[in-house]
């Protein structure tokens, strides 16, 4: 299903914006509430706007303000991304952003915990913003921050994940939040990061690399022609003997993002439905391989 929404534009559009919405979810309903923090640029945000609140007595305004914060400090992120990534790049990381602002300030945050078990919260909700974050991020678009520079990696083939990288930028924000709060306050924020952070690698297929093999006992020059001409991505062949049958099998091995590989397997089953179908994830690949992020 996600495939078919992401052949179009605004497809991609409509999947980046659901997905702000849900990371709104996750945060507002579940992290704001138990007084905690989420990772990356809006933790930031969320810490510098818990500070404004105290200095300034502004504890009556009734809505999160972290998002206008975010959206201030995302316009020379907007700069990078123009200049790394190109201007459709720009302009659906400018949707998302403004998404994420709208939503992260609209959400409703209730006055008292939805969960009591702290432990709980901050599971539900690094779950629900990371599915949120990895959809944005599936279609393409990216709500900025730290996303901006995690993407910027991906496309330049650092070997660190999305979530690998977020990670590590917290640790600073979470000493941080030790130094000005509390120390069960850090400790329920890193929980919910850790769970975040394992979210969006799930749900962003595009920073996963993997190496298909293909045996099959069937001649099937399409499906060269469609690993190339379709998916863009460069087959080897060669030909194999089955031990046990001493039957001649061919055998292709082709590299891609883990997002792509349904094309592929629906493309091998209408041509050869008994073909043999290996997936290797996480395979590291150097040299001319592209990373694409939609």
């Amino acid at each position: 299903m996600v495939q078919s929404v992401m052949k179009t534009g605004w497809g991609r559009i409509s999947l980046a914006v659901l997905g702000a919405f849900i990371y709104a979810l996750g945060i507002n309903l579940f992290v704001v509430p138990l007084g905690l923090f989420t990772g990356g640029m809006m933790g930031a945000c969320q810490l510098l706007r818990s500070l404004i609140l105290q200095l300034f007595h502004m504890e009556s305004i009734t809505f999160d303000f972290a998002g206008i914060i975010y959206y201030a400090l995302n316009i020379p992120l907007f700069v990078l991304a123009y200049k790394t990534m190109g201007p459709m790049f720009l302009r659906n990381t400018v949707i998302c952003a403004t998404a994420y602002t709208v939503f992260v300030s609209i959400v409703p945050i209730p006055a008292a915990p939805l969960v009591d078990d702290v432990l709980t919260g901050c599971l539900l909700g690094g779950v629900i913003s990371g599915v949120g974050t990895g959809l944005a991020l599936t279609a393409g678009c990216c709500g900025g921050g730290l996303d901006v520079m995690g993407l910027y990696m991906v496309k330049k083939g650092v070997k660190m994940t999305m979530g690998q990288f977020n990670l590590g930028f917290n640790a600073v924000l979470f000493i941080l939040s030790f130094v000005l709060f509390d120390l069960p306050t850090m400790i329920y924020s890193v929980l919910n990061t850790i769970f975040n952070s394992m979210a969006i690698d799930r749900a962003h297929r595009q920073s996963v690399t993997v190496q298909v093999l293909i045996f099959t006992k069937k001649e099937t020059p399409e499906l060269d022609q469609f690993i190339m001409d379709n998916l863009h991505r460069g087959v080897t062949r060669w030909e194999g003997k089955g031990v046990y049958t001493g039957e001649a099998t061919h055998i292709l091995c082709v590299c891609m993002n883990r997002y792509e590989i349904d094309d592929l397997r629906a493309e091998l089953h209408r041509l050869d439905p008994n073909a043999f179908f290996i997936v290797q994830q996480g395979v590291r690949v150097s040299s001319n391989f592209e990373q694409r992020l939609s």
